[in-house]
């Protein structure tokens, strides 16, 4: 199995906590885990699975993040065919490198880019692991969503990154961008739509010290239980639901600060 260029196929969360975080986020989406260890014992990885299936990933923050106050964040990862020459599209077209390229054992090669207006992105070359099994499911990563405060300029630049195409949300105002991208098609055993996330400008209903970020949804059955959930877990929710043309909505923080959607689709009529 492989997936398209440019196909958004994974995303982790760095948490000071880990093992706070797994029961969080085991306790809000059912998530089964999978831990990997550093020689000394240490915690290197989990993986998260849903009815057998990997769809996101878990690793402790360096401790100099955590002592400078910066928040755990969930990161976004792209399927590229191949990251060094990525890299090099992604620097021409005004990016610039976070982490350089570097293989992960035998599993892919990855790296971390920043765009022109500092949203950060995994860039990942499968190996044995293409990423995520499972999508657009109960507790499976469904939508990738770029916050930036120039939609236009994003667009040209992972136009000319990532090869991605657009299409406008009908009836969005001001205009929310659908990303696509060549070869995932309506049909995809893995998707339930052509599409490959969203753009969405920051306006002035945004905090004004908010950065350009991508940010990651997760499917569930009924939003506002998973919110109520959410509280009861320890975490908070900053966004109460509210109804979009895409499904209903929550924005939610984990206990340790991490950042999350959920979405409840649509009922199929």
């Amino acid at each position: 199995m492989a997936y398209p260029h440019g196909l958004f196929s994974w995303a982790d969360i760095a948490s000071p906590d880990p093992e706070a975080a797994k029961a969080f986020y085991t306790g809000l989406f059912g998530w089964e885990t999978a831990d990997q260890h550093f020689p000394d014992g240490s915690l290197m990885y989990v993986t998260f699975s849903k009815g057998g299936k990997a769809v996101a990933g878990l690793g402790p923050q360096p401790p100099e993040l955590t002592e400078q106050g910066v928040p755990p964040m969930w990161n976004s990862y792209v399927t590229v065919n191949n990251v060094d020459d990525t890299i090099e599209k992604w620097t021409a077209a005004g990016g610039s490198v976070m982490m350089p390229a570097m293989d992960v054992m035998t599993s892919g090669r990855m790296a971390f880019v920043v765009d022109p207006e500092g949203a950060s992105v995994g860039l990942w070359q499968a190996g044995d692991s293409v990423g995520g099994e499972a999508f657009h499911v109960t507790g499976g990563m469904s939508w990738n969503e770029l916050n930036t405060r120039d939609v236009d300029a994003a667009r040209d630049f992972y136009g000319k990154a990532l090869g991605w195409e657009f299409e406008a949300f009908e009836g969005s105002d001001p205009v929310y961008w659908l990303v696509l991208v060549p070869g995932k098609e309506q049909g995809d055993p893995l998707s339930n739509d052509p599409y490959n996330g969203g753009m969405l400008t920051i306006g002035d209903t945004f905090p004004p010290e908010m950065p350009a970020h991508w940010a990651v949804y997760f499917t569930v059955p009924d939003v506002d239980a998973s919110v109520a959930q959410v509280g009861e877990l320890g975490g908070n929710v900053l966004v109460e639901p509210f109804d979009t043309g895409a499904g209903r909505i929550a924005v939610a923080q984990d206990p340790q600060g991490g950042t999350f959607l959920v979405i409840q689709p649509p009922a199929q009529s």
